[in-house]
């Protein structure tokens, strides 16, 4: 899957990026008419939980997002990326449907 990677504020090194690729990419076992995503990762200056993952994944007809809050950015991912493939379920059951 094509992925765009934005780190806003700060260079993300390549081992970030790569372990973002891999985890977006599992999503296209549960689904795998999946456009392309974009990810944007933020550092925050509030509290323990500073590091913000969100991610857009394109899919025909409609657009899925999450967005969330860790530690870290990997923990970040894994808490995103576990939200979009419930959404990604959720779409394409209510595609069989139709």
């Amino acid at each position: 899957m094509r992925l765009q990677v934005h780190s806003i504020h700060f260079d993300a090194d390549r081992k970030l990026v790569d372990f973002i690729q891999r985890k977006v990419d599992k999503l296209e076992t549960f689904y795998d008419r999946v456009v392309d995503g974009e990810v944007f990762l933020r550092l925050n200056n509030t509290g323990v939980e500073n590091k913000t993952v969100e991610i857009k994944v394109k899919v025909p007809g409609s657009q899925l997002f999450a967005k969330e809050h860790a530690r870290s950015f990997e923990a970040a991912t894994d808490l995103a990326t576990e939200a979009l493939r419930n959404q990604i379920k959720k779409y394409k059951e209510r595609q069989q449907k139709e």
